[in-house]
């Protein structure tokens, strides 16, 4: 496969909070998204992402906030995004939705997986919350999920799996998943301009 033909997946941290656990997760599956091959691996981290949190009217006439104009060339470039995100009060953060709501056509036409955390859960009621609103944006959510219920125990001090074997079989199965959609959407959007 030749560099051109890699999907570009982009990994978006979406906790902001101090002592947050979102980018151990995050560094993992983007890991284990790189030794798969074919996939060229964007991590976004939205606590240095630092995106306003009051959205602009409609006036298409004033300019964007610098950050979001850092960000939207690395949301259009991505050929698929997992979001990485924890349980908060059985919701997802805000800082999540605050990042999905700053795009729009960025977002279109797209394979969106998730990887969530939390306690008992494993952060799935964050997941069911998101994907409808990714399916407003016209994006397609994989039906394969990576969740860490009690977290804690599943990676050591080191950030490394407690248990690689299983974690690498989830990831297996997740990233073919994604890869499946990311790419026949991609060749959608190459054939026809998606009609949003």
């Amino acid at each position: 496969m030749s560099e051109d033909d890699r999907l570009n997946v982009a990994v978006v941290i979406g906790s902001t909070r101090r002592g947050r656990f979102g980018p151990t997760p995050a560094r993992w599956i983007a890991d284990q998204a790189e030794q798969r091959g074919g996939m060229k691996v964007d991590l976004i981290d939205l606590a240095e992402a630092d995106l306003p949190p009051i959205l602009p009217s409609d006036d298409a006439t004033l300019p964007l906030p610098e950050q979001v104009e850092a960000l939207a060339p690395r949301i259009e470039a991505a050929d698929a995004f997992i979001v990485v995100t924890p349980v908060y009060n059985r919701g997802y953060p805000g800082s999540v939705k605050n990042a999905i709501d700053w795009f729009f056509t960025e977002w279109q036409a797209k394979a969106v997986g998730f990887v969530s955390y939390g306690g008992v859960t494993g952060g799935l009621t964050s997941i069911e919350q998101l994907r409808p609103i990714f399916n407003e944006l016209n994006a397609a959510t994989i039906r394969n999920t990576i969740t860490f219920p009690d977290y804690q125990d599943k990676f050591d001090e080191l950030g490394q799996p407690t248990n690689p074997e299983l974690l690498s079989s989830l990831a297996k199965g997740f990233l073919e998943q994604l890869t499946w959609w990311a790419e026949a959407l991609r060749e959608a959007r190459r054939k026809v301009p998606y009609p949003g």
